[in-house]
């Protein structure tokens, strides 16, 4: 797995790239994902997440976290006939760090435990898992809280 991240602009905590491992880690080892992908991850203002929310939603507000998989509707198969040393892009995950922060003070979280629960909601997100319908939210909603504790019980 390629973890890319874009943490020029912000002070994300120095544990972010091994806290983001093992978190893709844990999800792919509990799903079964065997491919060895690339993430992109970038991190960007309120104004910009304003932007993206609205060209790619249509909802004129920042939102705490995006995913754009560039993968959706692909054959599977044809994933597997990548040249050597080379990865599939699951895609990118996009994290309005100022909202982040915002939110981690308010639910008494620290910085790093909300980036990684945004980041793993996105990463959710790159997997098929959606949360419109009731239904699939219990079933995304359990699976980031399990997964969290999994990677929190290993000293996160």
């Amino acid at each position: 797995m390629e973890l890319i991240l874009d943490t020029a602009e912000f002070p994300v905590p120095s544990s972010i790239e091994e806290c983001y491992r093992d978190i893709v880690t844990t999800c792919f080892a509990r799903l079964g994902v065997v491919l060895d992908y690339e993430i992109d991850c970038s991190y960007v203002g309120d104004e910009e997440m304003r932007g993206l929310n609205s060209s790619y939603r249509g909802i004129d507000r920042p939102t705490d976290v995006l995913s754009f998989a560039f993968n959706e509707g692909s054959d599977p198969v044809s994933l597997l006939r990548l040249g050597e040393g080379e990865r599939p892009l699951l895609g990118e995950i996009i994290i309005d760090y100022p909202q982040a922060i915002r939110q981690a003070e308010e639910i008494g979280n620290t910085p790093l435990r909300e980036l990684s629960f945004l980041f793993l909601h996105g990463l959710l997100h790159l997997l098929g898992y959606d949360h419109m319908v009731e239904e699939e939210a219990r079933t995304m909603f359990a699976l980031q809280d399990e997964i969290l504790q999994e990677v929190n019980g290993n000293g996160r």
